[in-house]
């Protein structure tokens, strides 16, 4: 339950063009599409798309660990992730059951299945979309649980991108889609209220 008198309280010393700012960013952001990226070893790649979520308004990324370790914590992106959930998991099966149970449907991004290309992906449905790395793609036991596949077209010789660069052509169109649909996408208003505390409490260094 929030606290809507410290709420009140914290937003009474921000600025006006700041609380304006979170209510302005707050209105477009979302949970209906989730992303998930798993094991990807560069950390600037994760930086990238996490960077992507902030700025086109995913709310949730979720990061699988199960071979490279709890490297996140040291390398993250400095700024764009106080503004999104950052969401750690050790293991596929962890994360892949977690978000079904949220309702998501699993959607592996890869250029080897010919499921849906992206411009033809149906967005009625809440989606965690599963991004692996650009060397080796997602692993099988992801393609093994994923109800269904989605990849970017391409023309040229090269047969993938960088997980930065694909994430970030596959979030734009999806959430561009999103926004012009009549698909109830937006945050609830507990979850608004929830963030702009966070955000509030964020704005003071000396609150603990």
């Amino acid at each position: 339950m929030i606290d809507l008198n410290y709420l009140a309280f914290l937003e009474r010393l921000l600025t006006d063009n700041r609380k304006e700012k979170f209510i302005k960013v707050l209105t477009n952001r979302t949970k209906h599409f989730t992303i998930v990226i798993e094991d990807v070893f560069h950390l600037n790649n994760i930086s990238a798309v996490i960077r992507s979520c902030e700025v086109f308004g995913i709310q949730e990324l979720n990061i699988i660990e199960q071979r490279n370790g709890k490297r996140i914590n040291k390398g993250i992106a400095v700024g764009a992730q106080k503004w999104i959930d950052i969401n750690q998991f050790d293991s596929i099966t962890n994360c892949v059951s977690t978000l079904k149970d949220r309702g998501y449907q699993i959607i592996a991004t890869t250029p080897h299945e010919s499921d849906s290309l992206l411009e033809d992906f149906d967005i009625t449905r809440p989606s965690a979309l599963f991004f692996g790395t650009e060397g080796s793609g997602l692993s099988q036991e992801v393609l093994d649980q994923a109800d269904g596949f989605l990849k970017i077209p391409m023309v040229g010789f090269t047969e993938s991108l960088n997980i930065s660069v694909s994430a970030a052509i596959v979030i734009q169109n999806l959430t561009n889609r999103l926004r012009k649909s009549a698909i109830p996408w937006q945050l609830s208003e507990d979850e608004i209220l929830e963030k702009r505390l966070q955000w509030a409490k964020s704005s003071f260094k000396d609150l603990r």
